[in-house]
C-alpha cells in the first residue's frame, strides 16, 4: 500500500477482504509497516480487496480468484490517491493502535508508543495491560506469576536472571509486535501458569533492498545509547532479512534493608540496617540473520540465525551495620562486590511451511538449536568493624562461575479444513535441555587463598518433554467453538558433585500431564459479543530452582535451591465482554495447587531465600481496557485490573493466610497534529499488593513523548522522558518470616530522557 502521489508506504491502512458477488466483508486486516498485508485459509469464491485510509480516496483490487487450481492470488501494489478537499489545516496520518484485541489475545505494538524509543523490552512490558515486573525484573500477569516468555512463537527457555539480563538488554525497537495469552490454545507449551507473552521480531517482506538505521542516546542519571541497523532484500524467490544492535548502558540503582531480629515474645533482639548501590555498566551487541527460500507457490523453507555479545561489569557496595535493641551501634561490615561477567549466545532455526492445497491444508516444522554460556568472576571484599569505627577482620570471597545451556528441540504442526465450518489442528514437540553450572569458591586472608567448599558448586541438569495435542474449532454465524487437549511428557534429573566436604547428590522426577482448554465466542449483534474460556496450566521448576546450592547476595543474604520442589497447576475460566471492540471486560478465577514461590527464613543472623511449595492461591481478575476517540487528534487507550488474590498453606512451620487486594490502571493519550508532529502522555499506577511473603507498597510511573516526521516522510525524530515525575521508588515489607521483620526501599535510575532518530531507505521492484 502505497500514496499516489509521494509513493512512500503507508502503514497501518485499513485492509477489507470482500466478497465479489456483493461486496460483503468477510475478513479485515491493517498494512504493516512495509505496506504489506495478507488473509489467509480463504474459501473457494472470488474476492475484492478495498484499502482505505484517512486523507485518501479508498481503492479495490481487481477481482481475485481462489479455487482448486488458483490456490494464491496477489493484488499487486495499491495505491492510494490523496482526496482533493484541502488538508493543509490538518494532517492526521493512519497509525497502529498501541493495544490490539482478540479473542484469545492481546497484542501490543510498541512502535505505537513514542516513549518506548530507546526502551528495552522489559521497559515496554511494563506499560502493556496486565503486565507487573517487579524490583527483580520478574513478569507477572494479570496478578499471578509464573509467566512463559516466547522468542518468535518459540520457549526462549531462559528463566530467572538470565532472561531479566536478555529483556533488560533487548532493544524495544526490535520488536514488531508482542502477544499476551492468558490462556493459550493447545499448540502452545502448557508451561507458564499465568500464560504466554511471545515477542515477535521485526522481519520485512518488501520486494526489493530496503533497510533502516536507528539511533537511541538517553540520559537520566547515567548514560545509555541502542544503534540498531536492519537490512532487508527480496527478489525472486528469495528473502533475506538481518538486524544488528550495538548498545551501551549504565544502570544504577540503590536498595536500603532494615530488619529486626525478634525473640520468642516477639520482642527486639538485634536490628539490621543495609544501604547498598548498585552499578552496571552492560555492553550488548546482537544479532539475528535469515533467509526465507519460497521453492515453489506451496512451500517455504527458512533459516534464521541469531546471537549475542553481553560483556559488563558491576560495581556494588554494602554498608551493613547491627544495633541493639536501643539502637546502640555494635559492629558494621563494609563490602565491595565487582562482578566482571561474559555472555554469549548462539541460535540456529531451520523452518518450512507448505500448504497442500486451497483449503487451508498445511503442515509447518521447525528445527531450533540454542546455547548460551556466562563466565563470570567475582570478587567481594569484607571489612568488619567494631563499634568505635576500628578494622576487626578483612577478606576476600573470590568466585568463578560459569555456566552452559544447550538446548534442542524440534516440532511440526498440522492444520486442515475438515469442512466448511470445522477446522482440525494437530502436533508434535519434544525438547532436550542441558545445564552444565559450575561455581568454583575461594576465600583470600592476608596473603593465603584457599577453597571455600561449602560454598563451591558443580551441577548438571538435564531435561526432556514431549508433547502432543490436537485442536478442534468451528465457526457459525453466531456461536464459535474451540477445544483442544495437550498431552505433556516431562522427564528431568539434576546431580549435584561432592567436594572433600559434601557427597554427591541427585534428583529425577517423571510425570505426564493433560492440559485441555476450551473457548467459546458468541456474537450477539454487530456491536456485542461474549466469550468464555477454561484452560489448565503448570508451572516447572527451572534449573536454578532446583540446584541445592548456596548463592551468597551478600553475607547476610543466600539463596538455596530446593530440589524437592513440585510443579505447580492452575486451572483458569474467564468471562469476557467486548463492545464494537472499544470497550472490552474480562472477570477471570484461577486457582493454583502446590503453589510455589520465594520464601524467607531466618538462620542466626542471615536471611535465608530459597523456592518453596507452601499450599495453594486463587485469584479473582477483572480487567476493564477502553479505546476512547476523545477527538479526531486524540485517542486515549485506558486499561485497569482489579486483582483480589487469596494465599493459604504453611510456609517455614507457620500458616500463611493472606487476603491482598491490588488495583492497576494504565492510561496511553496519543496526540496527532498537524505537519508531521504526533505526541504521547502515558502513565500506570499500581496499588499496593503482594507477591507471596512480600508486601509491596503502590508505585507509579508518567511518560511523555514528541514525534516529527521528518526527510519526506524517511526519518522520525522522537523526544521522549520516562518517569518524568520519578523516579520510581518501590518499597514494602516481608511477611510471615519467623524471628524476623524487614521493610525494604529501591530507587533505580527510572528518569531518563531520550532522543532517538530513525530512517528508512530503499526501493522496491517487480519480482519474477
Amino acid at each position: 500500500i502505497k500514496d499516489g502521489g509521494n509513493q512512500q508506504v503507508i502503514d497501518a491502512a485499513t485492509i477489507s477482504l470482500l466478497k465479489q458477488k456483493d461486496s460483503s466483508l468477510v475478513k479485515t486486516s491493517l498494512a504493516d509497516k512495509d505496506g504489506g498485508f495478507s488473509f489467509e485459509n480463504l474459501k473457494d469464491g472470488s474476492y475484492l480487496v478495498m484499502a482505505a485510509s484517512f486523507g485518501h480516496n479508498k481503492v479495490y483490487s481487481k477481482p481475485l480468484q481462489i479455487d482448486g487450481t488458483t490456490k494464491e492470488a496477489s493484488t499487486g501494489m495499491l495505491q492510494l490517491v490523496a482526496t482533493t478537499k484541502d488538508l493543509t489545516a490538518v494532517t492526521v496520518t493512519a497509525k497502529k493502535q498501541f493495544i490490539e484485541r482478540r479473542v484469545d489475545k492481546t497484542i501490543i505494538n510498541p512502535d505505537a508508543m513514542i516513549s518506548n524509543s530507546g526502551a528495552t523490552a522489559l521497559e515496554m512490558l511494563e506499560k502493556a495491560p496486565g503486565v507487573t515486573v517487579d524490583k527483580d525484573g520478574n513478569i507477572s500477569l494479570k496478578g499471578k506469576q509464573g509467566v512463559m516468555v516466547m522468542i518468535d512463537g518459540k520457549p526462549s527457555f531462559m528463566s530467572g536472571n538470565d532472561l531479566v539480563n536478555y529483556l533488560s538488554n533487548l532493544p524495544a525497537g526490535n520488536i514488531d509486535q508482542v502477544e499476551i495469552m492468558t490462556n493459550p490454545p493447545a499448540k502452545y507449551d502448557a508451561a507458564g501458569n499465568a500464560g504466554i507473552i511471545n515477542i515477535k521480531s521485526k522481519k520485512s517482506k518488501l520486494k526489493g533492498f530496503n533497510g533502516s538505521i536507528s539511533s537511541s542516546q538517553g540520559h537520566g542519571e547515567n548514560f545509555r545509547s541502542a544503534n540498531t541497523l536492519s537490512l532487508n532484500y527480496r527478489k525472486g524467490k528469495i528473502n533475506t532479512f538481518s538486524t544488528f544492535n550495538a548498545n551501551y548502558r549504565e544502570n544504577e540503582r540503590w536498595l536500603d534493608i532494615n530488619r529486626e531480629y525478634l525473640r520468642n515474645d516477639k520482642s527486639v533482639q538485634s536490628i539490621f540496617e543495609q544501604e547498598s548501590s548498585r552499578m552496571r555498566i552492560s555492553r550488548f551487541l546482537n544479532a539475528r540473520v535469515g533467509m526465507d527460500y519460497y521453492a515453489s507457490n506451496k512451500t517455504t523453507l527458512g533459516v534464521v540465525l541469531t546471537g549475542y555479545l553481553n560483556p559488563s561489569m558491576e560495581n556494588g557496595i554494602n554498608q551493613s551495620r547491627f544495633y541493639n535493641p536501643a539502637k546502640q551501634l555494635d559492629s558494621s561490615l563494609r563490602s565491595h562486590n565487582v562482578d566482571d561477567f561474559m555472555g554469549t549466545h548462539q541460535g540456529v532455526n531451520l523452518n518450512m511451511r507448505h500448504k497442500f492445497d486451497s483449503t487451508g491444508r498445511e503442515l509447518t516444522a521447525d528445527v531450533d538449536y540454542l546455547r548460551y554460556h556466562n563466565e563470570t568472576d567475582l570478587v567481594i571484599t569484607n571489612t568488619g568493624y567494631a563499634a568505635d569505627h576500628s578494622s576487626k577482620y578483612m577478606y576476600n570471597r573470590l568466585g568463578d562461575l560459569p555456566s552452559t545451556v544447550e538446548i534442542m528441540s524440534l516440532k511440526t504442526d498440522y492444520v486442515q479444513q475438515l469442512s466448511k465450518k470445522i477446522k482440525f489442528e494437530a502436533g508434535l514437540k519434544t525438547s532436550f535441555v542441558k545445564t552444565d553450572n559450575k561455581a568454583n569458591y575461594f576465600l583470600r586472608k592476608g596473603s593465603v587463598t584457599s577453597p571455600d567448599y561449602n560454598s563451591t558448586n558443580f551441577f548438571n541438569y538435564d531435561e526432556n518433554l514431549n508433547a502432543g495435542y490436537v485442536n478442534f474449532s468451528t465457526e457459525g454465524k453466531k456461536w464459535s467453538v474451540q477445544t483442544g487437549l495437550r498431552i505433556e511428557n516431562t522427564n528431568y534429573e539434576g546431580l549435584q558433585y561432592g567436594n572433600p566436604t559434601r557427597q554427591d547428590s541427585s534428583f529425577s522426577k517423571s510425570y505426564t500431564s493433560a492440559f485441555p482448554t476450551m473457548y467459546v465466542t458468541y456474537k450477539l449483534d454487530k456491536k456485542n459479543q461474549f466469550g468464555l474460556n477454561y484452560g489448565r496450566r503448570i508451572n516447572r521448576p527451572n534449573y536454578g530452582d532446583l540446584n541445592p546450592f548456596v548463592h551468597f547476595i551478600d553475607p547476610y543474604t543466600f539463596e538455596v535451591g530446593n530440589p524437592f520442589l513440585k510443579p505447580m497447576f492452575s486451572n483458569t475460566l474467564e468471562l469476557s465482554h467486548s463492545f464494537k471492540n472499544i470497550l472490552n471486560t474480562a472477570l477471570s478465577y484461577t486457582r493454583t495447587n502446590d503453589l510455589f514461590g520465594e520464601s524467607f527464613a531466618r538462620e542466626d543472623s542471615a536471611i535465608v531465600v530459597r523456592n518453596s511449595n507452601f499450599g495453594k492461591s486463587q485469584t479473582y481478575n477483572l480487567s476493564i481496557g477502553a479505546q476512547v476517540p476523545v477527538a479526531k487528534w486524540w485517542k486515549a487507550n485506558i486499561n485497569t485490573q482489579l486483582n483480589n488474590t487469596k494465599l493459604s498453606g504453611v510456609l517455614n512451620g507457620n500458616l500463611v493466610d493472606v487476603d491482598v487486594n491490588m488495583f492497576t490502571l494504565g492510561v496511553n493519550n496519543q496526540f496527532t497534529f498537524k505537519k508531521g508532529w504526533s505526541a504521547e502522555l502515558s502513565g500506570f499506577l499500581r496499588s499496593k499488593g503482594n507477591e507471596g511473603q512480600i508486601i509491596l507498597n503502590n508505585i507509579r510511573q508518567m511518560n511523555i513523548g514528541v514525534q516529527k516526521q521528518v526527510l519526506k516522510n524517511k526519518g522520525t525524530l522522537k523526544l521522549a522522558v520516562s518517569d518524568f515525575a520519578g523516579p520510581m521508588r518501590v518499597s514494602g515489607y516481608i511477611e510471615d518470616v519467623a524471628g524476623a521483620s524487614a521493610r525494604f526501599y529501591q530507587r533505580n535510575d527510572s528518569r531518563v530522557a531520550t532522543l532517538t532518530f530513525n530512517y528508512r531507505f530503499g526501493k522496491t521492484f517487480a519480482t519474477p
